[in-house]
């Protein structure tokens, strides 16, 4: 590990627990906190997540989260209408920029989330979390309130695979992981490099680019680090994070996307070509199916001119 990043793990890595709750909301200053819970179909869990961040983080007179807000990116289950029950402001993504058609993809919904939130962090945080805590989001946030040359925070966790600790996170192990360490050196100190929860300065998701795909953790970390510098970035310790797994095949299709992701911004010229073809048994043997990775992204947010203009307002 390069001597700079040993540095930086020991500046910019903390635990939720070194910053309680009071001592953020005194912080605070005038900031505002957004959360936004991107979702699809995530009744089972999403209802629990908005109900402790309401109960713990936005009760009282001097709330640590001033918004809370959860894009539906074409739920068939109740996921609308389990959050909107548990007290989120809920929008379903096609009505958010509608000049643009929507595509499918996580990114996309944080991106579209920038023009519906108004907050001056904006803390993201998966909606399929189980035994979720409010430290997924104050732990996050608190070095954005408490460091003022801190921009971007992630969370970093045990992700158990069933009953086996450490297991999860397949992805970040088998790809990430290596691509980070081979190519930017200077983020291998990042313990959950995909991880879904992490917050933000406004002021610098505006300036970013969105993979509208899986990529879009990857994506945002690398830019972030060209942006702002290493220095400006941190991670928070959480605890266990536990969540639905995917299956294999959906890992394939996870893992093409980051790495299309990360060949894009290794090179602007030549490549590779954006298909996965994975194999199924069926009656006649082994069938391939083909998958198209996400090719697409959106700008910064601030060439788009409905979010300039709101900001004008």
């Amino acid at each position: 590990m390069l001597r700079e990043v040993e540095r930086w793990l020991a500046r910019r890595s903390w635990s939720a627990a070194e910053r309680p709750v009071e001592r953020l909301v005194a912080a605070k200053q005038g900031a505002q906190v957004s959360v936004v819970l991107p979702a699809l179909n995530e009744e089972a869990t999403v209802g629990r997540i908005v109900s402790v961040i309401r109960r713990e983080l936005m009760a009282g007179p001097a709330p640590l989260v001033d918004e809370l807000v959860v894009i539906d990116s074409g739920s068939t289950d109740r996921t609308a209408e389990v959050a909107a029950a548990a007290g989120a402001r809920v929008v379903h993504r096609d009505d958010i920029l509608p000049r643009l058609p929507a595509v499918p993809g996580k990114g996309e919904v944080l991106w579209r989330s920038l023009l519906v939130t108004s907050g001056d962090i904006v803390c993201f945080v998966d909606a399929d979390l189980r035994d979720f805590s409010a430290e997924f989001v104050s732990g996050i946030v608190g070095p954005l309130l408490t460091e003022p040359d801190v921009q971007f925070v992630k969370a970093m966790y045990d992700r158990p695979l069933g009953d086996a600790p450490g297991q999860g996170g397949r992805v970040t192990e088998l790809v990430a992981r290596p691509l980070l360490n081979l190519h930017w050196p200077l983020l291998a100190g990042f313990v959950q490099p995909l991880g879904g929860e992490y917050a933000v300065r406004r002021s610098l998701l505006e300036r970013l680019p969105f993979p509208v795909g899986y990529g879009v953790e990857l994506g945002l970390l690398v830019d972030a680090l060209h942006t702002v510098g290493l220095d400006a970035l941190g991670q928070v310790d959480v605890g266990v994070r536990r969540h639905r797994h995917q299956d294999g095949q959906a890992l394939g299709r996870m893992a093409a996307a980051i790495y299309r992701t990360a060949q894009l911004r290794l090179s602007r010229g030549h490549l590779v070509r954006p298909v996965l073809t994975q194999f199924e048994r069926g009656e006649g043997g082994f069938e391939p199916r083909t998958h198209a990775v996400d090719t697409e992204e959106r700008p910064p947010m601030r060439e788009i001119m409905e979010y300039e203009a709101r900001r004008a307002a």
